[in-house]
C-alpha cells in the first residue's frame, strides 16, 4: 500500500468537519491508498486527479510509493477548483 502525503490544509478541513463526514473522507482517502484510480477519478491537471466522497472533493496525485492529497473541498461550488489553481 502506498503511504499518505496529507497537505495541512488537507488536514484542517477534515478536522473541522463532523464525526461522520470526516470519517467517510478518511475512509475514502485509504482506499485511494490501496486504488488511486477509482472509477469515479477525473484526472484535472497535469498529473492531479479529483474524486467525491458525498458532498466533498479530493484533489490528489499519486506515484508508485505516495498518495498526496493537495486539497479537499465542498463540491456544490467551484471554490475546490479555484483554490487548487491558485496552489499550483
Amino acid at each position: 500500500m502506498r503511504r499518505l502525503d496529507l497537505t495541512k490544509d488537507s488536514a484542517d478541513f477534515i478536522t473541522a468537519l463532523e464525526a461522520k463526514p470526516a470519517r467517510q473522507v478518511w475512509n475514502k482517502i485509504v482506499a485511494l491508498m490501496k486504488d488511486p484510480r477509482p472509477n469515479d477519478s477525473i484526472d484535472i491537471g497535469e498529473s492531479y486527479c479529483r474524486t467525491d466522497i458525498g458532498e466533498r472533493r479530493i484533489v490528489y496525485r499519486f506515484d508508485d510509493q505516495c498518495v498526496y492529497v493537495a486539497l479537499i473541498g465542498n463540491r456544490n461550488d467551484d471554490r475546490v477548483y479555484r483554490e487548487f489553481r491558485n496552489k499550483t
